[in-house]
């Protein structure tokens, strides 16, 4: 079985910056050991597999080396921006239809804006149980953490500094305390998402990281979803003046991404998050599946 796939590095309009992130076109009906096979062989932290769609424009499944997960957002600007380099698609909006729930998306050439879901606030968490996951002290932290999502959950954490966030190192065994005191069987939800705050003359902008666990790489260069949820809790909590502000991430990789965020609504009642970014596609082909029983193709 072949399909053609596209590598794209989206939140960067230049390759090998942001994250990186293969599209694979029509391979939606995949079995599920496939497409996380296909990731592990990329040693990228997820891929798409795109479909036709009943209740979108087009249907996208979202994979992890471990699991699917209901959305991821650089993978959403990968997959809009391969599409748009194949002509399959045109510049304007199209909805796309993912686990999370149909996602409006809107693309210009090789920039893409995603309006990601109204937020959803979940548990605040102790200090000490996060700052241990990243090799930091709790006096690091500066607002209590929180679970966040916007479509995929992460635990927003707000650091006092720069400094803080560079020095972070990831404690594995840490990591598994904080999965089970969230009563997640894995390691790789709702994991840290780091940021702290920097001003500018415009407002506040933010860099953030992400650190993750085996089977996965050790960092993500550009979480586009989690940027959406750091978002809402920034302006929901008041730490940023304004609803608009750039986000950065991968800097200390080499990997530099940048998207242009807004929240929607008032600090108490908002409606969605706005993230947007270039992606750049770096290389294009085929990629050969082994055979598969069609009984255990799932419908496109």
């Amino acid at each position: 079985m072949q399909f053609s796939f596209d590598w794209v590095d989206a939140f960067s309009d230049v390759p090998f910056g942001g994250n990186g992130c293969a599209v694979v076109h029509d391979g939606a009906g995949l079995p599920d050991d496939l497409c996380m096979a296909y990731v592990r062989e990329t040693s990228l932290v997820e891929c798409t597999f795109t479909g036709p769609s009943e209740v979108a424009d087009l249907r996208v499944r979202y994979f992890l080396a471990s699991r699917e997960i209901p959305f991821a957002g650089h993978p959403t600007i990968a997959t809009v921006v391969a599409l748009r380099a194949r002509n399959i698609i045109g510049d304007g909006d199209l909805v796309l239809e993912t686990l999370a729930g149909n996602i409006p998306v809107s693309v210009q050439g090789n920039r893409v804006k995603m309006t990601q879901n109204a937020p959803v606030f979940g548990q605040r968490l102790p200090e000490d149980l996060v700052a241990a996951v990243g090799g930091i002290s709790p006096e690091d932290i500066i607002a209590p953490p929180q679970i966040v999502s916007t479509g995929l959950p992460f635990c927003i954490t707000l650091l006092k500094d720069r400094a803080v966030l560079d020095s972070l190192e990831l404690d594995a065994a840490a990591l598994r305390r904080f999965a089970d005191h969230l009563g997640q069987p894995g390691t790789d939800m709702m994991e840290p998402f780091w940021v702290t705050r920097h001003d500018t003359p415009e407002g506040s902008d933010t860099i953030s990281r992400l650190l993750i666990a085996p089977p996965s790489p050790p960092e993500d260069p550009f979480t586009g979803s989690a940027t959406g949820a750091m978002a809402a809790f920034l302006w929901q909590g008041g730490h940023i003046s304004r609803p608009e502000f750039v986000a950065a991430q991968g800097d200390g990789m080499g990997r530099p991404g940048r998207a242009q965020v807004r929240v929607l609504g008032a600090r108490d009642a908002i409606s969605g998050v706005e993230v947007s970014g270039a992606g750049t596609v770096v290389m294009s082909g085929q990629v050969t599946f082994p055979p598969a029983d069609q009984a255990a193709m799932r419908k496109c």
